[in-house]
């Protein structure tokens, strides 16, 4: 018989080794049903729900008791969630803008940090890090021709109170800003500069016009960076607008080589120039010095023939003759007075006999075969100064 049945003996151990006293309690593991019961009992006095018992008062406080926990426990639990909404941590790179009943309270820095909502609101946001935003479009050039000109620009905040409040979208407000700087500028510019070298200085245009913008709308914002990506024609006339490109390319190419070709002539044209002007003058100065020295010794000359007649003709009679007798390849050699042997040297046949074969070779020659060239010849006397008075 089981030691729990009717009739059975009570005062033997359970079969974890209890004993029952005689107040019905028991020592050893408790009965899991009973934990189960008490544990459900305290839940349901704690929410006001737990079973009558008796009548009267007693029903009256568990009653109040079980209202009083509920309201307790509500209590705490909202305190836990506003708590855990009104403490906030601001990074290093970001600030907090607090408002008050919707009017501005304070700029929040780095730190741990409290508000009261829902009478405070926080707006928290990234004051260092540097954003961008990308953007096409179709646009109108100033001589009339439709381009695509993509761009991307950079930017951060500088100002989170008057990014906060003073514009509802301030990054909206920035992008079509950015369409109508950029339209503006475009719209400037011809379709040459837009394509090629023009880019650089129509993007600080775009900045400076892009910045005002935001400045006057105080939208607390400041452009970093402009960037114009390479413009193109659109799909539809893209193949007419590279054969323009090749042409303009061609006629560059072609303006070069007409360049390199002036830089190589002119300057050699100028230097033939300048050479030609430097021997007329080099050739000017020598006539004019020659004429001038002629001119003078002939003023020297003049005060010694007053002094010598004759010896000064005789001495110019002499200067003459050398000077013409100088340009002639034959020499005329005379004895002493009151000889009449002529002595004629042809000076040119002696020097190209002496260039082929040899002084001695050219001697023989001279001597045998060649009549005009004989040594020494006999003819009459030539008086030169009764030729020269006739």
């Amino acid at each position: 018989m089981a030691w729990n049945e009717p009739g059975g003996n009570s005062n033997n151990q359970d079969p974890w080794g209890g004993r029952r006293n005689n107040g019905g309690d028991r020592k050893g593991p408790p009965d899991l049903d009973e934990a189960f019961r008490k544990l459900q009992e305290s839940l349901n006095g704690l929410f006001g729900g737990g079973k009558k018992r008796g009548s009267g008062d007693g029903d009256n406080g568990g009653s109040s008791k079980g209202g009083y926990g509920m309201l307790l426990v509500g209590f705490l639990v909202i305190v836990a969630f506003w708590l855990y909404s009104a403490i906030y941590v601001v990074d290093e790179q970001e600030q907090a803008v607090v408002l008050r009943f919707g009017k501005y309270y304070e700029t929040v820095g780095p730190g741990l940090n409290i508000y009261f909502p829902p009478i405070d609101r926080k707006f928290q946001e990234n004051v260092t890090r540097e954003r961008a935003y990308s953007k096409q479009g179709q646009m109108l050039t100033e001589d009339e021709n439709i381009i695509e000109v993509p761009l991307t620009v950079q930017y951060k905040i500088s100002n989170l109170q008057d990014f906060v409040l003073n514009v509802d979208s301030p990054e909206t407000s920035l992008q079509q800003a950015t369409d109508s700087a950029v339209r503006h500028v475009v719209g400037s510019t011809e379709m040459d500069q837009v394509l090629t070298e023009g880019r650089e200085l129509m993007a600080s245009e775009v900045k400076e016009r892009l910045q005002r913008f935001m400045d006057n709308y105080k939208t607390g914002i400041v452009v970093t960076q402009v960037n114009l990506q390479s413009a193109a024609a659109p799909r539809e006339v893209q193949e007419a607008f590279d054969d323009v490109i090749r042409a303009r390319e061609d006629e560059q190419r072609e303006k070069n080589k007409a360049e390199t070709y002036a830089n190589g002539v002119v300057p050699e044209a100028r230097g033939q120039a300048q050479r030609l002007v430097e021997d007329a003058m080099g050739y000017r100065d020598e006539v004019v010095s020659r004429a001038q020295g002629e001119a003078d010794r002939f003023t020297a000359l003049v005060g010694e023939y007053r002094k010598a007649p004759d010896i000064t003709r005789e001495r110019l009679y002499l200067d003459t003759m050398q000077e013409l007798m100088s340009n002639t390849s034959k020499v005329l050699v005379t004895g002493d007075k009151g000889q009449n042997n002529l002595l004629y040297l042809p000076l040119d046949k002696m020097i190209d006999g002496r260039k082929g074969s040899g002084s001695s070779a050219i001697s023989g020659s001279a001597s045998a075969s060649d009549p005009d060239t004989s040594a020494v010849r006999t003819p009459q006397p030539v008086d030169l100064r009764s030729r020269e008075s006739r």
